[in-house]
């Protein structure tokens, strides 16, 4: 009977720890402390293995196994899985053990885990940070070059703004000074309401009445979507394939700043490629 409940507690014990590892490395990276990932997918690994190990014995369907050995084939499974780095988790558990006895077992399971995290994730833990903020290219000349683009550098600021509760007669007489078809509708607090384009006032722009008595905050309709200058340039071009716009506004701490048109990235895009030819 007690050697029946230390077993319980045994069991117990490994699965609380393969189950809280992951919560406290987690809490200590997220929070910004001190840690990494690659000792602590060892650990885990080595834990699971040998509570799988301890359990097939423990249930006695077959001969004995060796916890050991299978401690070890966990920890390469876990580290493939993880870093996405099958062959070194392979030589590296092969060279902590001095020898390659577990050569095959070490090649099977770091196989079936690097296969089945990448149907899942693409990228491991260390790459998927700076692929999402764009600091990291993977073979993609496009990407790599409008990396290189300056989002601030190419927003266009000089766009007229018409207040929500302006008439329509005060936003046609802007449409003589103005060189784009858009207007902002920004309130005194520089947020951004809406946006009216030309399209919207060409059958009315020229009727007396309506430039008395329609207010723009009536005309006006949300843009399909908006950027931040500080985006990546990947995730703003992937913005505008996904609404099918030509112009974006951006928006920093709910502040209107601008708008970015699709033609000034392409323009921005070409003079980087030509620059990176010549050099």
């Amino acid at each position: 009977f007690s050697e029946i409940d230390s077993s319980f507690f045994m069991v117990l014990f490994v699965a609380a720890i393969i189950l809280i590892k992951p919560v406290a490395t987690a809490l200590t990276l997220g929070s910004g402390g001190s840690g990494g990932i690659f000792a602590p997918s060892l650990f885990i690994g080595g834990v699971t293995g040998y509570l799988f190990a301890y359990l097939i014995n423990l249930t006695g369907i077959a001969e004995p196994i060796s916890t050991s050995n299978f401690t070890l084939v966990g920890m390469s499974g876990v580290m493939s899985g993880v870093l996405h780095a099958p062959l070194t988790a392979i030589f590296l558990i092969a060279e902590i053990t001095s020898g390659y006895t577990l050569f095959v077992p070490l090649m099977i399971v770091s196989a079936i885990s690097y296969s089945t995290i990448s149907y899942f994730e693409k990228y491991s833990l260390y790459t998927k940070p700076l692929i999402e903020k764009g600091d990291l290219i993977y073979h993609d000349k496009d990407r790599q070059v409008l990396s290189l683009i300056d989002l601030k550098k190419i927003v266009e600021t000089d766009l007229l703004t018409i207040d929500p509760n302006a008439s329509l007669g005060s936003l046609v007489d802007l449409v003589r000074f103005s060189k784009r078809n858009i207007f902002p509708v920004v309130n005194e607090q520089q947020e951004l309401m809406g946006i009216v384009t030309l399209d919207d006032i060409r059958e009315i722009m020229f009727d007396t009445d309506s430039r008395k008595n329609i207010i723009v905050n009536t005309l006006m309709h949300s843009p399909p979507t908006y950027v931040s200058s500080k985006e990546s340039m990947q995730s703003v071009m992937i913005k505008f394939e996904k609404t099918g716009a030509w112009n974006l506004p951006v928006i920093d701490e709910g502040k209107y700043i601008g708008f970015v048109s699709k033609s000034r990235i392409f323009n921005a895009y070409r003079k980087k490629l030509i620059r990176q030819q010549i050099d």
